[in-house]
């Protein structure tokens, strides 16, 4: 054995041969060693093999951690993914001995959660089975595994409850992670991508997650969870609009606070896309829309300013914009102050030297804040963008564009499908029908 593996890893220097021998036996170990753990070695391997007190041999034997590999072609995978290789009478078995680097136990740190459970997925997949099987105790929890990458090689566990899953649904995930043809795979948002193909959505329809208290809900409603190992996120499909506007806060505060707080982000979310069409709407076409103090107002307001309304409206945004990634690509010590600093320096100059008005200010920082209302950033990032055509509309045909435009976002969002499911779902949950196996209704 170890003569044909030298062969295969010839130019690896990390890659150790072992030959020990006791009164007994002599065996032959290989193993890779920044992918295993010395102690599990030690403990498992050596130690026991060195003393005579039981014997070796049957340990191997009745041992399930120990399994014999009868396919040599398997060796290199097996050597790749921490597994120790043993010879023993001319028989080869593998111990998996492999070594996960990953901070055990993370706390959330993107979905964040006041009074629920503080603790977050973890890197390797053990970890995170460990917290979802606690959280979601139930024999019909079905796990599977997949592998993509042809080079990565990456784990992937599929979870979901087989009396609740949607069997149409479940045949098509599981198509999905068989036909993904890719070298190397990562990161949750990388296999998001595969599993939506090539279709260009304006929204996302899969949900990504770090929080266990999430996934057992879903899964509790029928849906499909994707792990990955060396990702602290999941993914889980299918999802709806509702789904991604709703935060687990909503599971522990008071009804009708919950109520209060949902209302709160679908005002935010209309007030995110429309604000800046209707300032220049009501700015360039509309102005009999407000009362005529307040259209002397605004006009007062940007008597100063020497363009259009909606190259004001431009700036200010491509401003904000650029503020928001600079929050993101900085260092998390230094990004809030630094952001914090620019946008007020930013604002308060632009508004003194005339290049804005001072309620473009104030629609600026409303469209702001309120894209940071909605708890998934998924669909955070999507909403920023959709502002941007209602804006090309309002330039050229006032209010009415704005409100044809709302239109058409409205009829995607009810054609759209998200693993054959309809995506357009603002309220309500999904509800498993008693005595009835894989099949869901909407309450």
């Amino acid at each position: 054995m170890n003569e044909r593996l030298r062969l295969l890893f010839a130019e690896a220097i990390d890659m150790k041969f072992e030959h020990l021998q006791n009164s007994e036996m002599s065996i032959e170990i290989a193993y890779i060693a920044p992918l295993c753990e010395e102690n599990k070695i030690n403990d498992f391997i050596i130690v026991p093999f060195t003393k005579d007190a039981y014997p070796f041999q049957s340990q191997l034997d009745t041992n399930p951690e120990y399994r014999q590999v009868e396919d040599i072609a398997k060796w290199q995978e097996l050597l790749l993914r921490g597994h120790v290789l043993i010879q023993a009478n001319q028989i080869i078995y593998a111990f998996d001995a492999s070594r996960i680097i990953s901070i055990e136990n993370p706390q959330t740190q993107v979905e964040s959660a006041i009074q629920g459970p503080q603790l977050a997925l973890s890197e390797d997949l053990n970890i995170s089975l460990n917290l979802i099987r606690s959280m979601y105790p139930s024999p019909d929890l079905s796990v599977e595994e997949h592998t993509i990458g042809s080079l990565s090689k990456t784990p992937i566990l599929a979870l979901f409850d087989q009396r609740r899953v949607d069997p149409s649904v479940l045949d098509t995930v599981r198509d999905k992670l068989t036909s993904i043809n890719v070298e190397m795979l990562h990161a949750a948002g990388e296999l998001e991508k595969l599993l939506v193909g090539k279709r260009k959505h304006l929204f996302p329809t899969l949900l990504i997650t770090e929080r266990p208290d999430r996934i057992s809900k879903a899964i509790s409603k029928g849906k499909v969870v994707i792990l990955l190992k060396g990702n602290m996120f999941a993914i889980i499909l299918p999802a709806t609009f509702f789904d991604f506007m709703h935060a687990m806060e909503d599971d522990y505060d008071a009804y009708w606070m919950t109520r209060f707080l949902i209302f709160l982000r679908y005002t935010s979310i209309v007030l995110t896309i429309t604000l800046p069409a209707l300032y220049i709407s009501v700015v360039s076409y509309n102005p009999e829309v407000f009362r005529v103090q307040l259209a002397f107002s605004i006009a007062g307001s940007r008597s100063g300013v020497p363009y259009p309304s909606f190259v004001e409206v431009f700036i200010m945004l491509f401003m904000i914009e650029t503020l928001i990634e600079a929050s993101i690509r900085l260092p998390r010590y230094i990004g809030s102050t630094a952001t914090t600093v620019g946008g007020l320096i930013l604002g308060q100059a632009a508004q003194q030297a005339g290049l804005v008005s001072s309620i473009m200010i104030i629609v600026t920082s409303v469209v702001a804040i309120s894209n940071f209302v909605i708890p998934v950033n998924s669909l955070s990032f999507a909403i920023r963008f959709l502002k941007y055509p209602l804006i090309a509309v309002s330039i050229f045909f006032g209010i009415t564009g704005v409100a044809v435009g709302l239109f058409v976002y409205i009829t995607y969002l009810c054609n759209l499908r998200s693993f054959g499911k309809p995506y357009m779902r603002i309220f309500g949950k999904l509800r498993p029908l008693e005595g009835d196996i894989g099949q869901v209704n909407v309450e």
